[in-house]
């Protein structure tokens, strides 16, 4: 069985060990080695990766109990290798991994709420919890979180003796009765887990709870740190810097600036508005009843203002055909009848003119691919 470095001591970033066995299987290499410092993907931590002499390790799991790397090329058996695991990648595991565990331990602390889900990414740490938390309430334990951060204490492992697991109190996903790694992270939190750890809280830098969406049964979460939390944060912050000066206003204004424009926005899109309805009433008024079909085409209509627009212009025809679009992007449409059932004519005209939409026998809405010249030849 792998002697599992990574255990006795997690920032381990080289070592030396002989090779056990190597298999080509799928195009790649498996590699089990007598030891290792390459953790293999498990309880929701990625793996590591790194080098083997001079070959890429790209991916590490479990399997009967003995560590195997996934290599680019082939290592000899009972030849020594040195290795070294991606230590940025390991370190920024670790840091959003104990802080998992950090704000874990406070939530159940406070609301007895057990963490029921854990994935680990790039996109950030996402934690399910089996009871709902508040905005305001994950404030404050992101507050308590960043204050064990600061503290810096220590953490801690052990596998205790299966006869004393019974009598201790930690936080467990699954029933475990022996081989048990506990986390401990001093006055904050004990959990089994198998992953490496940072040796003391300060390691993690910062931890930053991004959002919460609620679920049937509770919470999902998603949160940051370390290196992680900083590159988004310094990301948020460039975004920030970069409206501030398309707004021309201080970074701290940012928000009131925001709310301006949209309210001025809001402002012109009401004017708008009622310059289209009048638009509607005057194009409507200037046309003659007729018993032919009439076709109207308005650039800049959205699919509400074309119902406006056929609605009214039905009372003076058997249909109305409101388009807006343009022959590159295509086409909506709005049918409107007094009188007529819609659907059949609806069904033809989407099948000659590239066209899909529904609607009710008096009221037809759908787009086309057509061309303005095919579609005003159709209404012919």
């Amino acid at each position: 069985m792998t002697r599992k470095l990574y255990y006795e001591d997690s920032h381990i970033r080289a070592f030396d060990a002989a090779v056990a066995s190597c298999e080509e299987r799928d195009g790649a290499f498996e590699i089990v080695l007598d030891k290792t410092a390459f953790f293999p993907e498990g309880g929701g931590n990625p793996a590591d990766t790194g080098k083997l002499g001079n070959t890429l390790v790209s991916y590490t799991f479990e399997r009967d109990g003995e560590v195997v790397h996934r290599c680019a090329g082939p290592l000899k058996i009972g030849s020594s290798v040195h290795g070294e695991i991606d230590w940025e990648k390991r370190f920024s595991n670790m840091q959003n991994h104990t802080a998992e565990h950090i704000v874990s331990g406070i939530v159940h602390r406070r609301h007895g709420y057990a963490n029921v889900g854990f994935h680990m990414g790039e996109e950030g740490v996402i934690v399910d919890f089996d009871g709902f938390v508040d905005e305001l309430e994950l404030s404050d334990i992101e507050r308590e979180a960043n204050e064990v951060v600061w503290r810096n204490v220590p953490v801690t492992t052990s596998f205790p003796a299966t006869e004393d697991l019974p009598r201790l109190e930690y936080r467990s996903k699954l029933e475990l009765t022996e081989n048990v790694r506990l986390v401990t992270i001093e006055g904050v939190d004990v959990c089994a887990c198998c992953a490496p750890h940072v040796k003391s809280t300060g390691e993690i830098g910062v931890i930053k709870i991004f959002e919460s969406i609620r679920r049937k049964n509770g919470v999902r979460i998603r949160m940051l740190a370390g290196d992680r939390a900083y590159a988004d944060l310094k990301k948020r912050a460039g975004s920030v810097a970069e409206i501030s000066a398309l707004l021309s206003a201080p970074q701290d204004d940012v928000t009131a600036a925001v709310r301006r424009l949209m309210e001025e926005r809001d402002a012109l899109s009401y004017k708008l508005g009622g310059l289209k309805r009048r638009i509607i009433q005057n194009e409507v008024d200037i046309i003659q009843n007729t018993d032919k079909n009439l076709v109207i085409f308005e650039p800049d209509f959205d699919t509400k203002e074309l119902q406006l627009l056929a609605n009214a212009a039905k009372e003076k025809c058997p249909v109305a055909a409101a388009f807006s679009g343009d022959d590159e992007a295509g086409y909506k449409y709005v049918l409107a009848s007094k009188s007529t059932d819609l659907r059949p004519f609806a069904r033809e005209m989407n099948a000659t003119l590239q066209g899909k939409g529904g609607g009710r026998p008096e009221l037809i809405t759908g787009t086309l691919k057509a061309a303005r010249a095919e579609i005003e030849r159709y209404f012919m």
